[in-house]
């Protein structure tokens, strides 16, 4: 990738004379959402040029802290005052331009759109930051597409339908997207979740390049060992409460991936069997063509690049998605290959579910809605619950430390929180298979902890593994085999 083209440097750099000024203040600031206080007594300036990571704890209010810097979020008390362009402002208005986020509710807000958005229309919207693009695009604009899709080399995904994307390419896109106005700064949420390390490496070149000139970056994340090189100062975020704490790089102990031993489990019974199985996704090929055992007493580690299939495979076996003519997936654990039996048999940890279930149900609704296989509107309502599953709730919300949350509704939660609530959902009801597609994400590390002490007992009790994973620290202990996938090839 090159270096940042000077289109993209920021607005605030061109004025020399307000370089030194900051570009936002706060002083004394609260923030409100539902009735709590999410954010209390704050006080903070944010300078072109600086970097920031926000750390704390799921819930904390990291999230929250971004919205109310770009102006989504409006203060119950106190003052925000923005200097942008050379003037000093009230208004939010221009910040939602110049402040632009990469966050997962903005990654979702794409996905559940109900009509086709190329790659191409999310990044021509954000430069007027907008969410959709109106009309035609100007030599101007068109040149500096052609910028940012060259600094993120997005040439072959221009033309393809976001929703049909992975993970890590929506990532990509996204950051490119937050790019094409010239930002004063960028707010990023949890950004190298679901990246992987290769796809981490060139955006964190990327990043670096956009500060060197100028550009503010404020980091939200869980993973402070995955931030780019720079200078940065550390905001502590919980309860509402922030504070400025010293930052020490830290380096993650190596894990060593996992080193299957077949010699044990050879012969057992199949529980899933693809014969020359492949996906198609918007014409794309997305997985394949693919022949792949999964036996009883099997855990498997799915690994891979970004696009290589990891996730269709993944949607794949819990039904989701279905083989193009000729390929054949059988699932012989199961009297009847219907949705509903599949929903009731598999438990399922992934970004598009969670997407699903950010609505107004209430925590309770969401991990009971697990003992019918339902989804959404159709979640069971307290009631409906028996009293052996009303325990098995209570107890799985306690194992992941959610008991505070069965009341809330999902979509007040921060991702975090979603993200305990749908590992519950997926575990309450003892399922044959578990299917973890990168179930750590977003997570503090308390929570990753409780995650791994929940599986061993599952494990033992009959449930059978898939995890999603690019970093080996986030392979539970126990998994049995590997499989590697490149651009819907497989390697065992």
């Amino acid at each position: 990738m090159s270096d940042l083209p000077p289109l993209l440097a920021s607005p605030d750099v061109h004025h020399p004379q307000t370089a030194a000024r900051p570009l936002v203040t706060l002083q004394d600031v609260s923030v409100t959402q539902g009735g709590l206080t999410v954010l209390s007594g704050l006080n903070f300036q944010l300078f072109p040029g600086e970097a920031w990571l926000l750390t704390g704890p799921n819930g904390g209010g990291k999230s929250s802290f971004l919205g109310l810097l770009r102006g989504e979020l409006s203060p119950m008390s106190g003052t925000r005052r923005y200097t942008l362009e050379g003037q000093e402002r009230a208004s939010a208005v221009r910040a939602r331009r110049l402040f632009p986020l990469v966050s997962p509710m903005q990654e979702a807000w794409f996905l559940t759109r109900d009509w086709v958005q190329s790659v191409r229309d999310v990044l021509l919207a954000g430069l007027e930051g907008e969410m959709l693009n109106a009309g035609e695009p100007d030599s101007a604009a068109l040149a500096r597409l052609n910028e940012v899709v060259t600094l993120t080399a997005l040439e072959p995904l221009l033309e393809r339908d976001f929703r049909t994307l992975s993970h890590g390419q929506r990532r990509r896109s996204l950051l490119a997207r937050a790019l094409m106005p010239g930002p004063a700064a960028l707010l990023l949420d949890e950004f190298t979740d679901g990246l992987s390390v290769s796809a981490r490496a060139e955006l964190k070149t990327v990043l670096e390049g956009v500060a060197a000139r100028g550009v503010a970056l404020v980091l939200a994340t869980h993973r402070p060992d995955e931030a780019p090189d720079l200078p940065w100062r550390r905001l502590e975020i919980g309860r509402g409460t922030v504070a400025e704490r010293p930052f020490t790089p830290a380096t993650p102990e190596p894990v060593p991936p996992p080193s299957p031993s077949r010699s044990e489990i050879a012969g057992t019974e199949p529980l899933v069997t693809l014969e020359r199985v492949s996906v198609y996704r918007n014409g794309h090929l997305a997985l394949g063509p693919l022949d792949w055992v999964w036996r009883q007493r099997e855990h498997w580690l799915l690994t891979g690049e970004n696009g290589a299939g990891k996730s269709t495979l993944a949607r794949l076996v819990a039904g989701e998605f279905h083989p193009a003519l000729g390929g054949r997936l059988t699932r012989h654990f199961l009297n009847r290959d219907l949705l509903s039996e599949r929903r009731r048999h598999i438990g399922v940890v992934g970004a598009e579910l969670s997407i699903r279930q950010r609505q107004g149900w209430t925590g309770r609704q969401l991990i009971g809605s697990a003992f019918t296989g339902s989804e959404g509107a159709a979640a069971l309502s307290t009631a409906a619950l028996t009293t052996a599953q009303g325990e098995q709730v209570q107890a799985v919300a306690e194992e992941l430390g959610v008991q505070d949350l069965l009341a809330r509704p999902a979509d007040t939660l921060s991702q975090g929180q979603l993200g305990r609530l749908l590992l519950a959902r997926a575990v309450v009801h003892r399922p044959r298979l578990l299917i973890l597609d990168e179930a750590l994400n977003f997570l503090d590390a308390g929570a990753q902890r409780q995650v791994f002490r929940l599986l061993p007992p599952l494990m033992e009790a009959g449930t059978h593994l898939l995890v999603v994973a690019h970093r080996p620290q986030d392979a539970p202990p126990g998994l049995t085999h590997h499989l590697h996938l490149e651009a819907g090839l497989h390697r065992r």
